[in-house]
């Protein structure tokens, strides 16, 4: 049966998300019913609510969902009635991509985490008082900016349940990233040198990560200097401003005797960064991108020198992790004081929920979480 609940609905593009009375679908095989007990804010739900990422009008978004299960559908077998679980990206389990072990690179990961819908078609959310009016939802597979939320059940997690959800919310998308990069989509080795283009919180998690796998040499680069000292508190051992007109030649000197970083990561999605990250790269160097520009953005590429340096320059969603490894390994770094995220996180009562929209994107926090219950608050 349908189910009402509150939701934080952005009626338009541009306008802040305003409480709203929305009703859920019917719960199909494949979902879980979570009562959502705090959510990470995420900058693609920032990018999507200004039109530079998909989404369409209104709509309910939230990406990094944590909660307890109310209800499972008869074909979800890894989760039951009451346990805690965190959310991340929603992928189909039967493409080839997804059957060799890459969940990230689902073939259907468009339509099944920014279509808004149901491959089917069909609507999980509703506006209760206008439910003929279409509304984004199911947005990886699960908007989570609701108190309860309909959620795919590849989306799902278990977690133990002394788990503090409100501290391990972000792991969902954000911080997955971040860590993924180093560890699945650039595959860092042990005493190499690193390179981290924009200490936000997916770059901070990079840095964390990068000190975790060994690396010898972690170069954190932004234009903000209590981002970097923060990234030095956490693992960086050198600190470069993104404004600096000699960032190529600094970087290439902390590298010497070789030519330039082993990896690199750009968690900014600025094109002129990419490019910079990308010469950055010594001999058989290994970059990617976090940071996602919009569609349809290009950037240049010295194709020659990529031939003789043998260079490579790779795609990234969520860092290549599976959610159901990556999570849980996080969750094991940071109960060995391994990786630190509470530095990055600012909490929110719900009711707050407009300003920590805006302290987000004024930069003011790395990442804001909003506390759905009164005993996550006390935590």
């Amino acid at each position: 049966m349908t189910q009402s609940t509150e939701a934080l609905v952005v009626h338009s593009l541009g306008a802040d998300p305003e409480f709203t009375s929305v009703t859920l679908d019917n719960l199909q095989p494949g979902e879980a019913l979570v009562e959502v007990h705090a959510t990470g804010i995420c900058h693609t739900d920032i990018a999507c609510m200004e039109g530079k990422l998909p989404a369409q009008f209104p709509n309910v978004l939230g990406h990094e969902g944590g909660g307890v299960v109310l209800e499972v559908g008869s074909a979800v077998k890894d989760v039951k009635k009451g346990d805690k679980v965190l959310l991340s990206y929603n992928f189909c389990g039967d493409c080839p991509h997804c059957a060799d072990g890459h969940p990230a690179y689902c073939e259907s990961m468009i339509p099944l985490n920014f279509g808004g819908k149901r491959l089917d078609g069909t609507q999980t959310v509703s506006l209760t008082k206008d439910p003929s009016t279409p509304l984004f939802a199911n947005f990886f597979g699960q908007s989570t900016f609701s108190r309860v939320a309909l959620v795919s059940g590849s989306s799902l997690v278990r977690v133990p349940d002394s788990t503090p959800l409100e501290l391990f919310a972000p792991l969902g998308c954000g911080l997955q990233t971040g860590a993924g990069s180093i560890f699945k989509s650039l595959n860092v080795k042990p005493g190499s040198k690193v390179a981290v283009f924009g200490a936000g919180c997916v770059g901070l998690s990079a840095v964390m990560a990068a000190k975790i796998r060994g690396a010898a040499i972690i170069i954190a680069v932004d234009i903000q200097q209590d981002r970097l000292e923060l990234a030095r508190e956490l693992g960086a051992t050198h600190l470069l401003n993104g404004k600096d007109e000699n960032l190529l030649q600094k970087i290439q000197e902390l590298c010497k005797p070789g030519k330039g970083v082993d990896y690199a990561l750009d968690c900014s999605g600025v094109l002129s960064v990419i490019e910079t990250m990308i010469q950055s790269l010594g001999m058989r160097g290994r970059a990617t991108s976090a940071g996602a520009p919009a569609p349809g953005q290009k950037v240049a590429v010295d194709v020659f020198s990529h031939l003789v340096t043998g260079r490579e320059y790779v795609g990234c969603h969520q860092g290549g992790s599976v959610a159901a490894e990556m999570v849980p390994f996080l969750i094991e770094q940071h109960n060995q004081g391994k990786y630190p995220l509470e530095r990055l996180i600012r909490y929110y009562n719900v009711k707050d929920a407009q300003q920590a929209f805006q302290d987000m994107k004024a930069g003011k926090v790395l990442k804001p979480v909003l506390v759905w219950t009164e005993s996550g608050l006390q935590n």
